[in-house]
């Protein structure tokens, strides 16, 4: 079992931060289940799939300044087949527009589900 949740953080850091839509489909492949359900809130359905997905990375980047990325704020944590990471998102230097949580739940060394936990506005 791994020590750190990898996975979690190769969803962040290389499927969520490029903006090249067939290179986060290819990483998505090796990251994700093919049926990866993702939940946005409490009150959204979920988002099945990788094609979803990527349809839904696509859409939010168009919003975001090309400098916006995402990053770790805290290092990364597992308990058995779930993976835990806190991130902030926005400009690297300056205060984040954005923090949260992701949380995965790993099946056949694969993602199977993946909960986004947004901070709420100070």
């Amino acid at each position: 079992m791994a020590s750190t949740a990898q996975l979690l953080e190769d969803s962040l850091l290389v499927v969520w931060n490029d903006r090249d839509a067939d290179r986060r489909l290819e990483a998505m492949s090796r990251i994700y289940a093919p049926d990866i359900h993702f939940y946005e809130s409490n009150s959204g359905e979920a988002i099945i799939g990788h094609q979803a997905i990527n349809e839904l990375i696509t859409n939010l980047q168009t919003e975001w300044p090309v400098e916006f990325h995402f990053e770790l704020n805290k290092p990364s944590q597992v308990n058995h087949a779930i993976q835990m990471i806190f991130w902030n998102l926005g400009p690297q230097g300056v205060q984040p527009v954005a923090t949260g949580m992701d949380v995965a739940v790993v099946e056949n060394d694969q993602i199977k589900s993946l909960y986004l936990f947004l901070d709420k506005a100070n």
